[in-house]
């Protein structure tokens, strides 16, 4: 049974239609339109503002759908001094563009909302506002997902199956596994498994750290930009010890407390954001990670399908990711980090298999 828009709620989503339509220049935004490039870089700079980790890595808009990367870091020293008596100056090639390049896809972030919905929003004054802001946000948190996440590009994505994103497209760390995989540890003494605890491959989160920022090329590790980021498990683990220890003494837990403000692993820096892997360490700098959009892809249009009882926004751009410099990029892969101290003892393990083998034949 088809279901209409209340008149308040039509008023207030005609109200949209039309300030969406005033803000990108257009007759008519129930009908698909181009968004100029320099709207859609604005567009783009608000999504970026709904995040602090948007704000902190590179999020560019391109002309070209495949090409070049964008940011230039320089690969070593440029400073030194020529006999000129003797010979010419040679000025050194030292700008560190690879050629990997980047390649962007195309991209849907297509929102719908029932019109009971709107109904219940009608009432607020700024629901244009409190709609765009809300879209915009999960935008934003939908290229982090898939910065974490994205494994594979498919014509045909499938949500369900790939929570996470994993099939709209490569994010950083699995261009870090095709292009250099090197840079990322995949194991330690055990096939599979990268241990911390006590008898593992390191023993706490600090040398697991420290060793990730020695896989960092060299000519980058004294730039002074490095920073670890560490997933949540990792943290509430490493501090669930300190508070193991100290938790009894007053002096000591707010010692502890204070300590998460400044953090630091591995003589570096550390933080976490949305989505992150909840065992992954990856070393780098922000200014390292992009997502690259071609500014002149994106498309918008909105409708009503009263079919469906709900409003359509249907948002596509071209867009990618990309590791600018990848030797300042090292990373563990998180699904192999084992908690030695949440796994059982083996001999604990043992004993249980030997009552389930007691129990079965006992029945």
């Amino acid at each position: 049974m088809m279901s209409a828009l209340s008149p308040q709620a039509r008023q207030s989503y005609s109200a949209l239609q039309t300030g969406i339509a005033k803000t990108y220049g257009v007759q008519n935004a129930a009908e698909e339109f181009n968004v100029e490039p320099s709207l859609a870089q604005t567009l783009n700079d608000k999504i970026t503002a709904s995040s602090s980790f948007l704000q902190r890595i590179n999020v560019l808009g391109v002309t070209e759908i495949k090409g070049q990367k964008v940011m230039i870091g320089v690969s070593g020293p440029v400073t030194g001094r020529t006999n000129t008596d003797e010979k010419d100056r040679e000025p050194r090639n030292v700008l560190d563009l690879d050629s990997k390049g980047y390649e962007l896809y195309d991209t849907h972030s297509d929102v719908t909302l029932k019109f009971s919905t709107i109904d219940a929003w009608a009432k607020f004054k700024d629901f244009a506002k409190r709609y765009s802001a809300a879209v915009l946000k999960q935008i934003g948190l939908d290229r982090i997902i898939i910065g974490w996440h994205g494994v594979e590009v498919k014509a045909d994505t499938d949500p369900k199956a790939n929570p996470l994103l994993q099939d709209v497209n490569k994010g950083w760390l699995q261009i870090v596994r095709e292009q250099a995989p090197q840079q990322i540890l995949v194991q330690g003494q055990v096939d599979g498994e990268i241990q911390i605890g006590a008898g593992g491959d390191y023993e706490n989160l600090d040398c697991l750290v420290h060793d990730i920022t020695q896989m960092i090329d060299e000519e980058y590790r004294d730039g002074g930009d490095l920073i670890a980021i560490i997933g949540r498990d990792l943290l509430a683990h490493d501090k669930g010890k300190l508070y193991a220890k100290h938790g009894h003494t007053p002096t000591e837990k707010e010692r502890v407390e204070l300590s998460q403000v400044i953090d630091t692993y591995g003589g570096l820096p550390s933080y976490t954001c949305p989505f992150f892997p909840s065992k992954g360490v990856v070393v780098t700098s922000f200014d390292n990670l992009s997502i690259y959009f071609q500014d002149s892809s994106w498309r918008r249009y909105l409708l009503q399908n009263p079919k469906r009882s709900r409003t359509e926004d249907y948002n596509s751009r071209n867009e990618g990711y990309v590791v600018e410099q990848l030797g300042k990029f090292a990373a563990v892969e998180a699904a192999n980090v084992v908690l030695l101290a949440q796994r059982a003892p083996k001999n604990l393990i043992d004993a249980d298999a030997e009552d389930a083998k007691v129990v079965e034949v006992t029945e």
